[in-house]
């Protein structure tokens, strides 16, 4: 027999109009800790990998095309070169953080942008 949780505790408190207030804003809280803030240091940290890396990096797109940086534009793109003589415009926003550390972590190169994140 399957009985809702929240069900349960209301009736435990008898109906109590500040026990469900409080019961609310406790599912609020558990929600924040649990799924906003996590998802906003993240973000915060893609951002701070996104600003720190330079020409020369080797990295890994969020479309897993596979590059090093060529250049470093004014406006906010990076040239990757992907093979000998093709490069490729693209947004700092598109370098996935979590893929390049892992294939930097897997060649067994490490880098100064590496260290910043930690």
């Amino acid at each position: 027999m399957f009985v809702n949780l929240q069900t349960v505790l209301l009736q435990a408190a008898g109906g109590n109009p500040y026990f469900s207030l409080l019961f609310m804003v406790g599912m609020i809280a558990v929600m924040y800790f649990f799924m906003i803030r996590p998802q906003a240091k993240r973000a915060k940290e893609q951002k701070k990998f996104a600003e720190s890396i330079s020409a020369g990096e080797d990295i890994v797109t969020s479309a897993g095309i596979h590059g090093r940086i060529s250049r470093v534009n004014d406006n906010g793109t990076l040239q990757i070169e992907i093979c000998r003589n093709v490069v490729m415009t693209i947004e700092r926003s598109a370098v996935s953080m979590e893929m390049t550390l892992a294939n930097r972590k897997k060649s067994g190169t490490t880098t100064v942008t590496e260290t910043v994140s930690k």
